[in-house]
């Protein structure tokens, strides 16, 4: 993973990047965490940040039994099995980066080209 971050950094300008944005399951899932939420509220979890230490706090709470795991109000049952690992990447990558915090995003790719082609 460290090695595909130092590839990436040959070509991004990470020191020029003000902000980290993380979207899809793993970050929205953590973000929610962060935020303390007792329900999935993609409302509140859009655009809402949560610094390195959140981050690492949570990436070690997830790293928990997956029984624990399975019981947050805000855990996807799909995501149960995978959480730990994606934690473990963001937290990497924003350690890796330099980034304080990742702000998080409710919206990818799909909904930029559905809005280009609107």
């Amino acid at each position: 993973m460290v090695a595909a971050i130092a590839e990436a950094r040959q070509t991004v300008p990470f020191a020029q990047a003000r902000t980290l944005i993380g979207l899809a399951g793993t970050v929205t899932t953590v973000v929610a965490i962060a935020l303390g939420l007792d329900s999935y509220d993609s409302t509140r979890i859009h655009h809402a940040t949560a610094t390195y230490e959140q981050v690492d706090a949570v990436t070690r709470m997830l790293l928990a039994t997956r029984q624990e795991r399975a019981a947050l109000p805000v855990m996807h049952p799909g995501r149960v099995d995978v959480i730990g690992a994606g934690a473990t990447v963001l937290r990497v990558l924003m350690s890796e980066v330099g980034a304080a915090s990742v702000v998080a995003s409710e919206h990818d790719i799909l909904d930029g080209i559905a809005y280009s082609l609107a």
